[in-house]
């Protein structure tokens, strides 16, 4: 066989080139709506709803239903199937043999008139073999373990593991060299830092038992005006999940233990407060999230300002937002 037959048969049927999308011979693509610099390897079928991005990769076995949408730069290895209702933003990884669904009680025969939606926000990733329940949403960057059974929403930048999936902590997080040695902190040197930090509180011991104690505006940043404890929180359940337009924050675990994670919106830290004597300080305009609570574990909160539902942010996005639009901060 000559070089040009050769190239007329083994090319085609290895690999198709249409407008830039490339596509194996022994896939299935029925979508017209295929990004440039995607790639469709063996065995794949995408059915004619689906809208896939640019410079995607869907793996060998993989099948897409008629309203799943990827986004650019989504990675979706082999054995996976994403059925009606899925939505995948940018830059996604789904690992081989995830399991996704979109009806919480499947009959045969019995048809959905809606699909649940699930949505998989950007930079998240899901490994091999875990199993997303339907209707619910994985955070922006957060890492879902293989073989995890997820069915609740994940927070942005959790990482979850387990079945069911519990938070086990959160990505792209140091734990500060301050954790180890804390040295108290003035209170103007603080406020301008305008970070999260560690005080260490005196501790101060006899035969009649422990004391520690903090002052308020003395050796403690800010004066409160009210205080809250929470208590009897269930291993996997996460506290917080948001942040404050102006409300100062101190932290003290006065009982057991459990690990805050802050976010600036650039950087984020984790911190274990195990000791009644160890407070961490959130400024304002600081996302935290506490989790891994001891069963005995008592969290005592002092806040600078009343309760004001307006303060509160809630939303992680629209927390980076605000951030992104604040000029240097000098508190």
């Amino acid at each position: 066989m000559t070089d040009k037959k050769r190239d007329e048969i083994d090319i085609p049927q290895r690999i198709r080139e249409i407008e830039g999308v490339f596509i194996h011979s022994d896939a299935l693509c029925e979508s017209p709506t295929i990004g440039p610099g995607t790639r469709v390897w063996a065995f794949s079928h995408i059915l004619p709803g689906a809208r896939v991005g640019t410079d995607c990769n869907i793996c060998d076995h993989v099948f897409l239903e008629n309203s799943v949408i990827l986004g650019d730069r989504v990675t979706v290895k082999c054995g996976v199937q994403l059925w009606d209702g899925i939505h995948v933003a940018d830059d996604v990884f789904i690992g081989p043999n995830a399991t996704f669904c979109n009806d919480l009680m499947p009959r045969s025969k019995c048809y959905q008139t809606t699909p649940m939606e699930t949505r998989i926000e950007r930079n998240a990733s899901i490994g091999a073999n875990a199993t997303i329940l339907p209707g619910i949403t994985i955070g922006r960057n957060s890492l879902v373990g293989a073989g995890a059974v997820v069915t609740r929403s994940v927070p942005p930048n959790a990482i979850v593991a387990g079945n069911p999936a519990q938070i086990i902590g959160y990505a792209d997080t140091g734990r500060s060299d301050r954790q180890g040695s804390v040295e108290p902190r003035g209170i103007a040197q603080t406020l301008a830092a305008g970070d999260p930090y560690l005080y260490r509180l005196p501790l101060i011991k006899d035969m009649r038992g422990d004391l520690t104690v903090g002052e308020f505006e003395r050796s403690l940043p800010f004066r409160p005006m009210r205080y809250f404890m929470v208590m009897n929180v269930p291993n996997r359940e996460v506290r917080g999940e948001h942040a404050h337009h102006e409300c100062k924050q101190l932290l003290l675990c006065v009982r057991g233990s459990c690990q805050v994670m802050t976010d600036d919106g650039t950087t984020r830290h984790d911190y274990v407060l195990d000791d009644p004597t160890l407070g961490l300080y959130l400024p304002p305009l600081t996302w935290s999230a506490q989790y891994r609570y001891t069963e005995d574990a008592i969290l005592l909160v002092f806040a600078s300002h009343y309760y004001e539902p307006a303060d509160y942010i809630r939303d992680y996005e629209t927390f980076l937002t605000t951030v992104s639009r604040q000029e240097p901060s000098s508190q």
